[in-house]
């Protein structure tokens, strides 16, 4: 499939690549210079800069040939804009956008975005769902590539327990995305580290779930 990704942030880059695994042909799309460019020197020529709520800039793209559209900037409206231009003018199949205010979900469906995903109503349900210390809950899998994303509260036998996250061997194909404790949500940095009773959730390819469940659910 041909996907054009609209937002050159964590999100995108993150999507960039597991497609590009998957071997989809992928084209990112940023419109900040100085992002751009540390982009390129990953991605190459699979990013582009340039504003995709612009018609020139998809047009440029080959966005009238694209199977999907994928807009996750940070505002909303940019995301609805580069939705709409994307089916009603390039007759793109299917368009997901990343709602970053709940509010705007049913706006964005009745306007024709085929799917939204809203980061902040995946992790309310989870908050008000318990789960037992060490278990690994699948929350989402993918039809085509292989990857799950799962939960697990950190128990005291988990190694990632006060460890830095940079200093910690990733499997390959995993991404934590995110971190709850409490009610406050906790955005993974190099140097974050989690504590016993926490929730993790994280991106991961389902043949990696051994080295998973090694890492985060046993000591060291």
């Amino acid at each position: 499939m041909y996907i054009v990704i609209v937002g050159g942030g964590d999100v995108g880059l993150s999507l960039t690549r597991l497609l590009q695994e998957e071997e989809h042909e992928v084209v990112l799309v940023e419109k900040d210079p100085e992002r751009f460019s540390k982009l390129s020197d990953e991605l190459g020529e699979s990013v582009i800069m340039g504003d995709g709520a612009e018609l020139g800039t998809l047009l440029n793209m080959g966005a009238n040939r694209a199977d999907v559209l994928v807009a996750v900037t940070g505002t909303d409206q940019d995301n609805l804009v580069i939705c709409q231009i994307a089916k009603l003018i390039y007759l793109i199949p299917r368009t997901i956008a990343k709602v970053n205010d709940p509010k705007n979900e049913e706006l964005f469906s009745s306007l024709g975005v085929d799917a939204t995903v809203s980061s902040t109503k995946t992790i309310a349900s989870l908050i008000e769902e318990k789960i037992d210390a060490g278990m690994a809950i699948p929350l989402l899998a993918f039809k085509e590539g292989g990857v799950e994303i799962f939960k697990t509260e950190l128990s005291k036998e988990s190694s990632l327990i006060n460890k830095k996250i940079s200093k910690l061997k990733l499997p390959q194909d995993c991404i934590i995305i995110a971190g709850l404790r409490g009610n406050e949500v906790i955005i993974p940095r190099g140097d974050t580290r989690f504590r016993e009773g926490d929730t993790i959730i994280m991106l991961i390819r389902k043949e990696r779930k051994e080295a998973f469940k090694r890492l985060f659910l046993e000591a060291v």
